[in-house]
């Protein structure tokens, strides 16, 4: 495909200028014009990107039919706009709407399945309708990047893809400059969780396994960093959390636009979410040489080498999670810096962010415009 312009769409524009920010820049290094369109950014990052910032707003979460259909009908009405030569799609609705939108005008399309979330996890009417959705969504798209190969396999089994469209990549990448390699830091065992405050990420199970150990353990912190998300149907609640940290089962940090200094302070990075694509926040802490704590389910125990540089452990189980934090816990000091040195090496060796930007110059040079 010629150079031309490239709409890059997800759910906020905060994911993108967090995650997808160096891609940004290597289209515009290759002479390709990028193009956000996304939600507003009530935290100004995606100025950063000096891209253009197409404002479309909608609900992430929403289940209204008409509100979709009006999310579809933007989508079409901003791509007949700007006339891209090839729409990236990021998260579920842009995947869904722009990429019908997209197949419509034949704009070339290239989807990103960076996680199944509730509606795969869950079984009900739910799993049906967006199973149907994207079977249709991705019919026309040029290719569809996977971040585990479970979540392939999975839609190749279903028929929501065809083998030639399936491409594995690994994850979103690290910036492997950006998260340096840290040594531990001294003082109480510390356990950090990264990410939306959902009971799908297992943060109910990691309160129950903080309530097993603490007796034995009265040292160690648990500290949540990540946001409440009101609109999930599996959201932890503000009371719920307010309980948990009176009772000093753990430390709410917020959210931040960096967890670079978060992880940094911590032993190690727990994530007992019941499936994931690729996540980052596993990767980040990997690349500052930090051990995981993760489930055995697709997409964290990519990240994870049993025994090496973390523990796995069972889903929607707090015993068995529990099991894994003890583990660790009774790991020396030199034991717990040998597994965060595992994670770096790992990292360095799977998940750097340039073999994922270069999947992405690779699957544009290969797109043609769609016939009708």
């Amino acid at each position: 495909m010629t150079p031309g312009r490239v709409v890059i769409a997800a759910n906020s524009a905060w994911h993108i200028a967090n995650f997808r920010r160096e891609l940004i820049r290597a289209l515009a290094r290759h002479g390709y014009e990028p193009i956000v369109v996304a939600p507003a950014d009530p935290t100004g990052r995606v100025k950063d990107l000096e891209v253009e910032h197409v404002d479309l707003p909608f609900e992430r979460s929403g289940l209204n039919p008409f509100a979709d259909l009006a999310l579809l009908l933007r989508y079409r009405q901003v791509l007949k706009r700007l006339r891209p030569a090839a729409f990236l799609g990021f998260t579920i609705k842009p995947n869904i709407y722009g990429g019908i939108a997209a197949a419509s005008l034949g704009i070339p399309s290239i989807a990103n399945i960076s996680g199944l979330g509730t509606a795969f996890i869950r079984r009900g009417p739910l799993q049906v309708l967006v199973t149907a959705l994207y079977r249709f969504a991705l019919r026309r798209a040029s290719f569809v990047f996977f971040q585990n190969p479970d979540d392939r396999a999975l839609f190749l089994e279903r028929r929501l893809v065809r083998a030639n469209q399936a491409r594995l990549i690994p994850g979103s990448g690290v910036d492997l400059a950006r998260f340096a390699m840290k040594p531990l830091p001294d003082g109480p065992p510390t356990f950090l969780f990264i990410g939306r405050l959902l009971g799908d990420k297992g943060v109910r199970e990691l309160i129950q396994a903080v309530r097993k150990l603490r007796e034995a353990h009265p040292n160690m912190r648990t500290q949540l960093l990540g946001p409440l998300d009101g609109h999930n149907r599996t959201a932890i609640s503000r009371s719920e959390l307010n309980d948990w940290v009176s009772h000093g089962l753990v430390e709410y940090l917020g959210e931040t636009g960096d967890v670079r200094p978060f992880i940094e302070k911590a032993t190690a990075v727990v994530l007992p979410s019941y499936r994931e694509g690729l996540p980052r926040s596993l990767l980040e802490a990997a690349a500052t040489g930090r051990p995981l704590i993760a489930t055995d389910v697709p997409g964290c125990r990519e990240a994870v080498d049993q025994g090496v540089n973390g523990f796995l452990c069972a889903p929607r189980n707090a015993e068995s999670l529990a099991d894994a934090m003890r583990r660790l816990l009774d790991l020396t000091p030199d034991g717990r810096s040998a597994m965060g040195l595992a994670s770096r090496r790992k990292v360095e060796s799977k998940f750097s962010e340039t073999v994922v930007i270069q999947a992405y110059l690779d699957a544009l040079g290969n797109v043609a415009p769609l016939r009708g």
